[in-house]
């Protein structure tokens, strides 16, 4: 799903940190194998401090997928090495083959009413989405298909989930106007929703897509599972146990986030029963999270049958 990633490291502080181990881990989940390790805020600790903290990342890294990856020390602030990480994103995230043949898919990361309050109705736009195309081409004027969609309660406390239908009024890639847009970038689509449903990243988690090819809406999962030894963003490294029936995980799939309770649990397989349902295929990648100390952390991955 994701060409690359950049993977930020603080430079005044030792490494690795939990969020760290955590981001990194969240690449083995994803699969992403071409990333650069950025070492930002060189400004702020002298020298010899900054060399320290190379050579922990490096130790770090070193027996992860990510042993050989470049680390490029930086000053965001001051856009110092700025050009050389440039030319290395460039360098070790080739940019892919697209096919835009294939249908339209897009991952809702945020949803925004952009109304100032008192507009007169005849000067209101529709809801915006932002987020990012992982597939296809969106063209203004298109018809899209929004899923899971909104939350309807029906009778006897029936909860279900609706697909929403709407046209792209517009596209935004990096603050200018396009006509159509393709993979790489965030996108924002501007569309005839009413802005009431849009508000407030309402429709974070959906997934746009042409009418009629979009995966199906799941309220259950079984997964196949791979739990790590340790939690990931823990100080102490809490050894993971097996998943419980009955018990509660936050799962993440794609821009989504949702919880779920276990309903059947063997050593490698589990069927939770979602209280948000997704929008996925077999075969996606799921993060399963657990909570402990009050916190929800990292404990493995599952790939959905």
């Amino acid at each position: 799903m994701f060409d690359g990633a950049i993977l930020v490291i603080d430079a005044t502080v030792p490494c690795p940190q939990p969020q760290t181990r955590e981001h990194l881990k969240a690449l083995e989940i994803m699969d992403v194998k071409n990333v650069v390790v950025v070492q930002n805020k060189i400004e702020v600790v002298p020298k010899e401090k900054v060399i320290e903290n190379y050579r922990q990342i490096r130790e770090f890294l070193k027996d992860t997928m990510l042993h050989d990856a470049p680390i490029i020390p930086i000053s965001a602030l001051h856009k110092a090495n700025l050009d050389v990480l440039i030319e290395t994103i460039e360098e070790k995230i080739p940019t892919p083959k697209r096919d835009p043949s294939k249908p339209l898919r897009a991952l809702i990361a945020r949803s925004f009413d952009v109304n100032r309050p008192g507009t007169p109705p005849q000067e209101l736009k529709g809801g915006v989405l932002g987020g990012s195309i992982i597939q296809g081409v969106a063209k203004v004027g298109e018809e899209i298909e929004i899923r899971p969609g909104i939350r309807v309660e029906k009778g006897g406390g029936r909860v279900e989930y609706e697909p929403l239908f709407t046209e792209i009024v517009s596209l935004k890639a990096g603050d200018v106007e396009v006509e159509e847009a393709r993979p790489g970038g965030l996108v924002g689509f501007g569309t005839l929703l009413d802005p009431s449903l849009t508000k407030a990243d309402s429709l974070a988690g959906n997934i746009i897509g042409k009418p009629g090819t979009l995966p199906p809406t799941l309220s259950d999962l079984e997964l196949e599972t791979f739990l790590f030894e340790r939690a990931v963003g823990t100080v102490d490294m809490v050894k993971v146990e097996n998943i419980r029936p009955n018990e509660v995980l936050m799962i993440n799939v794609g821009t989504t986030t949702t919880l779920g309770v276990v309903v059947k649990a063997s050593k490698d397989v589990v069927s939770i029963r979602l209280r948000r349902p997704v929008c996925a295929e077999p075969k996606t990648r799921v993060a399963i999270s657990r909570q402990i100390a009050g916190r929800f952390r990292l404990i493995g991955y599952g790939i959905i049958r």
